[in-house]
């Protein structure tokens, strides 16, 4: 088979390759050899798959069937496969291979093309939110996750650049970060980048959260992330604003969030995934993302 990586997530790598980076041209050889050293049959590569991983659907040696992911190393598969160790299937996929090649993970196959933004928009927010629950664990003492505080300093050092016409959002999402930083109320170990399609039917339990980009910090930068979730319906109606509102403060009462730190994590990563859309060259994203960020 040949394993050529699909145009999404050449896309995507493309607006984040540093250069010098030939992950995408070494992939093809990659993937063979991790597919023979494993005695592995494959089926299907996922498409349109990732923007960060190749998804191979594979059968073990055995007959039962798994997934092989692959991943450059700024993709941090590294720091992927220790979240999925330390969550040891209790809300998330299973490692099928604990220890492995580097970037080479070999999971428990779900229902890929089965994620709860299947579901009624109501319905699909209830099973998200009750999945990324259960990922929120204490962090082992002596982990290597990059910390919110981390991340969000990059990002931020990245928003200060930005141009005049998003300037005020910008400080809006810098103050806000600043003000949540200095008394996090919790330490977890996080998802790093839920939404409702991270969540896909599992055959154990009826929902698994994939593809972590793990962090660790406080819960509602985690969920943050899911109150966007579905942005161009909400853009297209004419309540979206208020609708916006409710669900943020709905899914700060379900998962017992602080409603205000839940609000501010929310505008700080709408503004900085619209100023990101910007610099890459996908202005109809970063238009919903900021005209979402606005509404907060």
């Amino acid at each position: 088979m040949a394993f050529e990586p699909p145009q999404r997530l050449v896309r995507a790598l493309g607006e984040t390759a540093p250069s010098g980076d030939d992950w995408l041209e070494k992939l093809p050889e990659v993937a063979r050899q991790a597919v023979d050293l494993r005695e592995l049959t494959v089926e299907r590569m996922q498409v349109p798959g990732g923007r960060s991983s190749l998804v191979v659907l594979v059968r073990r040696a055995d007959g039962t069937q798994a997934v092989l992911k692959l991943a450059p190393r700024r993709a941090r598969p590294e720091s992927e496969r220790a979240a999925l160790a330390r969550w040891g299937g209790l809300g998330a996929v299973q490692l099928v291979e604990p220890f492995s090649a580097e970037g080479v993970l070999v999971l428990e196959r779900l229902h890929p093309d089965v994620s709860v933004r299947s579901l009624p928009e109501a319905k699909a927010l209830l099973e998200a939110a009750g999945t990324l629950r259960r990922l929120w664990v204490e962090p082992p003492g002596d982990h290597a996750f990059e910390t919110v505080a981390e991340r969000t300093g990059r990002q931020a050092r990245v928003m200060r650049g930005s141009g005049p016409e998003v300037a005020s959002l910008v400080s809006a999402a810098l103050e806000a970060r600043e003000s949540l930083l200095a008394a996090p109320p919790e330490v977890r170990l996080l998802h790093g980048t839920f939404r409702q399609s991270k969540v896909l039917a599992a055959e154990r339990v009826p929902w698994l959260a994939v593809g972590p980009d793990p962090v660790v910090g406080e819960c509602a930068f985690d969920l943050a992330r899911l109150v966007r979730d579905r942005v161009e319906d909400l853009i297209a109606t004419p309540s979206g604003a208020s609708t916006t509102r409710r669900r943020v403060k709905r899914l700060a009462e379900s998962l017992d969030v602080d409603q205000e730190r839940l609000r501010g994590w929310t505008l700080f990563r709408a503004v900085e995934s619209g100023v990101r859309a910007l610099r890459v060259g996908r202005p109809r994203d970063a238009e919903l993302l900021l005209e979402f960020a606005g509404w907060l």
